[in-house]
């Protein structure tokens, strides 16, 4: 009979030996983080999310930051912190040489993109393997398929998951395009293959005007992405978007973590986000996030992501649309629904750990909205930067703030205009509208413009507040609009209700 000694620990049999040391190792693996050092390329709101993630899991943090970004609070939040450069984007935020160049001095073993900016640029994930830096995102080879419309169409159609009528194929010439135009059916609709956001879009309605719309789309999608090619497809007009949440690891693991709609819309812009999706039947949406896990299964995607989809809920049919291989803006909505912290997810499957949660323990609790609160004009959309002057979040069971602004803070005018996200849940929509309704009058930002009183007018707005509303919502209404009111009584009509209201008896009242 064999035996082993360890330390004052005495095994006489070999398996007790493999089943400690697994124990231990397991001990290990749970009280390490997954990295000790993430640096963050991003800015705002997103990158104080993620700091915060990284230190509950016992990781320190890097800040990056451009001249204009001095201030920011994730600036001052972070463990440390470098400046990458001038205030424009282009010198800064997406200047790889610069952040690479932060990573290696400050010894940070991953790089965490956010969304926007590097999220989901394949180059950026390469050169931050190359450096032995991990890219906390997908593959590149996940990025370079679904980052890709048309190669993602073409993913999307060999797994068996509806694409809107048109081609797989990403168009330079305008001749060779209108040729699947007219195919398809006017009228299409003309989209950038390399990103999103709402750039290049454009609504063909006629053969006559497809050259010069898919010109100035071109030229718009060059100086977004510098990529001209253009998706041409049949253009849905009274339709919804939903987006379903999936999760995969390196070990061929993807669940989903249900569905958000995202229909309410201005100029392609998401404005106000809810899960689950209002008028979905149950047998639909179960559609929907089925397929989203099947195509995740068939490109072995590994990290978090979100696949889009229209709906026509008329027709009970859905057709893919695109992938976004990165955290979505609105991730907060499913984590307050199904009760899951989405971003340490990402970091842990970024590590080489499997998926925390199976799909069955994946479960959704009442009705969840955000709303994206920007610095602009609400009825212009004219962005407004400037110096906050006071600033008071609202509060309360349910409700949540995701911002990296305070009072005496100076927005700039170099970036995006959100400046945060108001996320509620209750337990029921209508309870979520109008608990929504309270903090946005509780939400206190003076000294600069903000869209806060569009989000009043969507949320009482009757089809809104009815589920009946589509990506079209805001086009087709306005929210902006007075309303009828009743009609202000005379003092002579207001003397005949008294008098009859007074000669209403005990017994008949």
């Amino acid at each position: 009979m064999s035996s082993t000694r360890t330390g004052n620990i005495f095994f006489s049999d070999p398996d007790t030996i493999f089943v400690v040391f697994g124990e231990l190792w397991n001990f290990y693996m749970e009280h390490t983080p997954p990295f000790r050092k993430v640096l963050i390329a991003n800015r705002g709101e997103i990158a104080l999310r993620i700091i915060r993630a990284c230190h509950e899991l016992g990781i320190r943090t890097v800040a990056v930051h451009s001249t204009a970004d001095e201030d920011a609070l994730h600036v001052k939040l972070a463990s440390e912190s470098v400046c990458i450069g001038p205030p424009a984007a282009k010198e800064s935020y997406l200047n790889i040489a610069s952040i690479m160049a932060a990573a290696v001095a400050t010894q940070a073993d991953a790089v965490h993109p956010g969304y926007g900016f590097l999220s989901e640029n394949p180059a950026f994930a390469e050169i931050c393997g190359s450096c032995g830096i991990t890219f906390i995102g997908p593959s590149v080879r996940n990025m370079r398929i679904m980052g890709d419309k048309a190669r993602a169409r073409r993913a999307a159609d060999k797994a068996g998951v509806p694409t809107i009528p048109g081609d797989s194929q990403g168009f330079l010439s305008a001749d060779q395009a209108l040729r699947v135009a007219e195919a398809s059916g006017f009228p299409v609709l003309l989209k950038s293959c390399a990103g999103g956001g709402g750039r290049g879009m454009k609504i063909v309605r006629e053969s006559e005007e497809f050259t010069s719309l898919f010109e100035t789309a071109q030229r718009e999608v060059i100086a977004a992405f510098d990529d001209g090619h253009l998706l041409v497809e049949k253009y849905l007009p009274r339709v919804r978007h939903v987006e379903v949440q999936v999760a995969g690891d390196r070990f061929r693991n993807v669940i989903h973590l249900g569905v958000r709609d995202c229909s309410v819309q201005r100029r392609y812009q998401k404005v106000i986000e809810e899960a689950l999706s209002p008028g979905l039947s149950d047998q639909l949406r179960e559609k929907i996030q089925d397929s989203a896990v099947r195509l995740a299964e068939s490109v072995g995607y590994s990290s978090v992501g979100t696949v889009e989809y229209l709906v026509d809920l008329e027709k009970e049919e859905f057709y893919f649309i695109e992938m976004n291989t990165r955290l979505q803006v609105e991730h907060p909505v499913t984590e307050m629904i199904t009760e899951t912290d989405i971003v340490k997810e990402q970091i842990r499957i970024a590590a080489g750990e499997k998926l925390s949660l199976k799909q069955s323990d994946v479960q959704f609790s009442g009705h969840v909205m955000e709303a994206r609160v920007n610095a602009e004009n609400p009825r212009t959309l004219v962005p407004s930067p400037g110096k906050v002057t006071s600033y008071h979040v609202p509060g309360g069971n349910g409700v949540r703030v995701d911002s990296a602004v305070y009072a005496g803070y100076t927005i700039p005018p170099y970036y995006d205009s959100m400046i945060a996200k108001l996320i509620v849940k209750a337990e029921t929509r209508e309870a979520c509208i109008e608990k929504l309704l309270v903090a946005l009058d509780e939400f206190l930002i003076e000294g600069i413009n903000t869209n806060i009183e569009l989000h009043r007018r969507v949320l009482t707005h009757p089809k809104f507040r009815s589920g009946d509303f589509s990506t079209k919502f805001l086009e087709e209404n306005d929210v902006f609009e007075e309303r009828p009111v009743e009609e202000v009584p005379t003092e002579e009509e207001i003397n005949i209700r008294e008098d009859k209201e007074g000669d209403v008896s005990p017994q008949t009242a």
